[in-house]
């Protein structure tokens, strides 16, 4: 009992007794190439507080990566030792010697380090790294808002446990990753490297002499292991960083000429497609015309709006865009496509105005315009329509065999006959509106009724809608609203119809239609909105007439 309580109080003893006497600093490699890591070890003998260490003082000569903290306790004979080490992964900023400082670690200091950093020389460069980057723009001169990409490549002889590699920096500028990342492999002077490739598009906000900073790849390694093969080793790992060049680019400004939108490009283009590809259209046909913008060096973002204008008498219906971005020769390309749907609603010539855009030639420097001219379509009469009739004049030619002398003598004769005649037919007219209006009323609601309840094109719409046939529909839309038209007005077209009716019902049913049948993306279509539209308008027609009736007969 005696000796475990002696024992005891000897570790207490040995615990308190031993404090920090000496920090120690190396680094695993001397001289290093610029843009290699090396990896600083500070070691403290004391259980020390984690963040005790403070590497802010390496920042103006290095790229300070990750630090690791580990610390150990082991008692050998009643001897206890304690160690606290901090590994930090340093990359140089630049070539020639640098310093890397003492540290105060309570009141303990380490010893400075004279660090050589030699030029990274291509030939022993790739002779003597594991791991190093590259990185290459596609222009290093460029205007505000142009898109230029920067191609960087992750070479590495070694084999990586873990890593990761960070996004270029560029103040003030938009920075996007263009599609996956690329693997291959590839033999620079007799070493066998695999290479990770990735692609950025940067579009600067600003003017000016800007750098670029390359990406930082920070990770662990796998190391040969000193100890002796056995099932249970385990393999080393060391913590590296690597970085880029860095890269000056020179952006320009817009230029003082410009005005309105701002498009900076290598190439714009405009193009059309018709469908169906033919120089004369028919009325009620649709016809689709696809226009497809074109630039280098812009993203989908910068795009214009396409607007296209028609004259009376057509109508359009544009489709969403689509965007797409990719990459041709090193060059970012995007496009937009949009399909407009036209529908003439009357035969005829029409002229379409040109489509333009203008934009800054970043090749030339010069200010240019992109344009689709101006275009005149031939559309014809559509026999599917039933036109509508025009009332002709009666004939009133006479053809006369008698010879002058007769004529004369029967108008003498009936001269007076006539007179009484035609006053007996005015009477007689008076007498007939007068019991016409009697019956009117009574005649008009009779009517309306049986209109409704006979009246086959109106059945026969609300049949298509029911069966959900949008070409029947269709066929029966102008028919049935030739039975509503008063006042022997022609409805011939679908835009008649939206003036006529003045129904925002019917005419979101009636372009809910032409849509699933004319759009890019033909879709089933249901009738339930357009039968419910005609209904209204049946029912507000009928109850119209017997507004009327009362009005006129309190």
């Amino acid at each position: 009992m005696v000796r475990v309580i002696i024992s005891l109080m000897a570790i207490l003893l040995s615990f308190h007794s031993y404090a920090l006497t000496k920090v120690t600093a190396s680094v695993d490699k001397n001289p290093v190439i610029t843009n290699e890591s090396l990896v600083l070890t500070i070691t403290a003998d004391d259980d020390i507080d984690r963040n005790a260490l403070d590497t802010s003082a390496l920042l103006s000569d290095f790229i300070v990566g990750r630090t690791s903290v580990s610390s150990q306790t082991s008692m050998v004979n009643f001897n206890t030792t304690r160690t606290t080490t901090w590994n930090t992964v340093l990359i140089p900023r630049q070539t020639g010697e640098l310093i890397i400082p003492s540290f105060d670690i309570d009141g303990v200091k380490s010893q400075a380090i004279k660090i050589n950093v030699l030029a990274a020389e291509k030939s022993v460069a790739s002779n003597q790294q594991d791991l190093f980057i590259t990185a290459q723009v596609s222009s290093t001169e460029l205007f505000v808002q142009q898109q230029i990409t920067l191609t960087v490549k992750l070479h590495f002889a070694a084999e990586l446990k873990r890593g990761s590699l960070t996004e270029p920096t560029l103040e003030g500028a938009n920075i996007l990753q263009i599609g996956k990342d690329k693997e291959s492999e590839n033999i620079i002077n007799g070493k066998r490297y695999r290479i990770i490739e990735r692609i950025y598009a940067i579009s600067p906000q600003k003017s000016g002499d800007v750098i670029l900073k390359s990406p930082i790849f920070s990770g662990e390694i796998m190391m040969p292991s000193t100890r002796r093969s056995n099932f249970l080793s385990f393999a080393d790992t060391k913590p590296v960083s690597v970085v880029g060049d860095d890269i000056a680019l020179t952006v320009k400004a817009i230029p003082a000429q410009v005005t309105g939108a701002w498009l900076p490009s290598e190439l714009l283009a405009l193009h059309q497609e018709w469908q169906p590809q033919a120089d004369q259209f028919k009325v009620g046909e649709p016809i689709t015309r696809t226009v497809t913008l074109t630039a280098a060096g812009l993203s989908e973002e910068q795009l214009p709006e396409i607007t296209m204008q028609v004259p009376k008498g057509l109508k359009v219906y544009p489709d969403q865009a689509e965007l797409h971005t990719g990459l041709n020769n090193e060059r970012l390309v995007s496009q937009k496509v949009i399909n407009f749907a036209i529908v003439a609603s009357q035969a005829g010539e029409y002229q379409l105005p040109a489509i333009t855009i203008p934009w800054w030639n970043t090749v030339t420097n010069k200010a240019e315009i992109t344009k689709i001219a101006a275009q005149t379509i031939t559309v014809l009469p559509n026999a599917d329509i039933a036109p509508v009739a025009t009332p002709q004049p009666p004939n009133t030619n006479i053809e006369h065999t008698s010879t002058p002398a007769v004529i004369e003598k029967v108008v003498i004769q009936q001269n007076n006959f006539l007179q009484w005649l035609f006053l007996g037919l005015w009477l007689l007219t008076l007498f007939a509106w007068f019991i016409s209006a009697k019956r009117s009323s009574l005649s008009d609601k009779t009517n309306n009724k049986s209109n409704e309840k006979v009246n086959p094109p109106y059945l026969t719409l609300l049949a298509a809608c029911k069966q959900n046939n949008g070409e029947q529909a269709l066929a029966n839309l102008l028919p049935w609203a030739q039975t509503r038209a008063t006042n022997n007005e022609a409805l011939t077209t679908l835009d008649s119809l939206h003036e006529h009716f003045n129904s925002t019902v019917l005419s979101n049913a009636i372009i809910e239609l032409q849509q699933s049948y004319y759009g890019k993306n033909p879709s089933q279509w249901s009738g339930k909105n357009l039968m419910h539209a005609i209904q209204e308008i049946n029912k507000q027609g009928n109850s119209g007439a017997t507004s009327a009736q009362f009005n006129l007969n309190p």
